[in-house]
């Protein structure tokens, strides 16, 4: 194939037929429609694909639909550093979280000013000959890489070749006011195609669990619609319903701020959400059970 878009003879790229491919062009409306059958065919054949196969060909299908703002991490859950924090507290902060790369901002993370990747700070370390440890002096705003700064609204077929042009395997996501909306990997990109990537740093912590009294223990990040595949509680009801898409924004949206810890939540539709885990910003973990259905008495008429 040549890139006849551009007037060129050149052949395009693997990378840039996907890209044509998932876009959903019309000369590929045809392929598109060849291996949706293929799977469907596949799911009565299980011979012709396998099944993580299947999985992974209807991840790509639906690539080309999603955008940063899918699956960026929220900006609750960003770890970043201060430009003046030591190399020591940044190693210790390193050591604590598990990330190679953090971002750096400048008295607020609406005020970024590049990242710190843990390979160049231990490139400045000295060996002393008793065995002990050196570390430059100075703040870690000394080791500074670029950052890349994206919309959420960009779509993650663009983001894929930005990253790789700018070498980089994070980017800053900024509302339109220039606040710092968010942070995606490229690792969070590809896992919308190959599924979850865990390394061994990763804790396997179930979102939703059943717990022995017949309650929930759920992860407030966790979407109404996939509680409702696993639990079969719909608690998206109301006038918000629309506009709520988690656990913990349907808490919030209920009590008209973020509760504490130990609180106890009404939901109208019979249940009550007790708050396990949350802090002044954000709800972590929900207890969620109904709530006893009121016993009526009949009462015996008169003769």
């Amino acid at each position: 194939m040549v890139d006849t878009a551009n007037g060129s003879d050149r052949p395009q790229s693997l990378f840039s037929r996907l890209t044509t491919f998932m876009r959903g062009s019309d000369s590929s409306a045809q392929i598109r429609e060849t291996i949706e059958e293929a799977i469907e065919e596949s799911e009565r054949n299980s011979r012709d694909l396998s099944a993580p196969e299947r999985t992974m060909l209807s991840n790509l299908l639906k690539f080309g639909e999603l955008r940063v703002s899918d699956v960026m991490i929220p900006r609750a859950d960003i770890v970043a550093v201060d430009e003046n924090t030591t190399l020591a507290d940044f190693i210790a902060l390193i050591r604590d979280v598990q990330h190679s790369r953090l971002p750096v901002y400048r008295e607020t993370l609406d005020d970024p000013t590049g990242l710190v990747h843990i390979k160049d700070v231990l490139a400045h370390m000295e060996v002393q000959p008793d065995g002990s440890f050196r570390w430059q002096q100075g703040p870690v705003a000394q080791f500074k890489r670029p950052l890349l700064f994206v919309p959420p609204s960009m779509p993650l077929l663009d983001l894929l070749p930005k990253m790789q042009a700018a070498h980089t395997h994070l980017a800053l996501v900024i509302d339109e006011y220039g606040g710092t909306d968010g942070l995606v990997s490229i690792e969070d990109v590809i896992e919308e195609i190959v599924g979850d990537i865990e390394d061994e740093h990763d804790e396997e912590v179930q979102q939703v669990k059943k717990l022995d009294d017949g309650a929930w223990s759920a992860d407030a990040r966790t979407d109404l619609e996939e509680f409702k595949e696993q639990t079969g509680i719909d608690l998206a009801t109301g006038e918000d319903a629309e506009a709520i898409d988690t656990l913990g924004g349907l808490v919030v949206s209920l009590l008209g701020r973020v509760p504490q810890r130990g609180e106890i939540v009404p939901h109208p539709a019979g249940y009550e959400f007790e708050v396990l885990e949350a802090d002044a910003r954000r709800v972590k973990r929900l207890r969620i059970r109904e709530l006893p259905k009121p016993v009526r008495v009949a009462t015996e008429k008169p003769a």
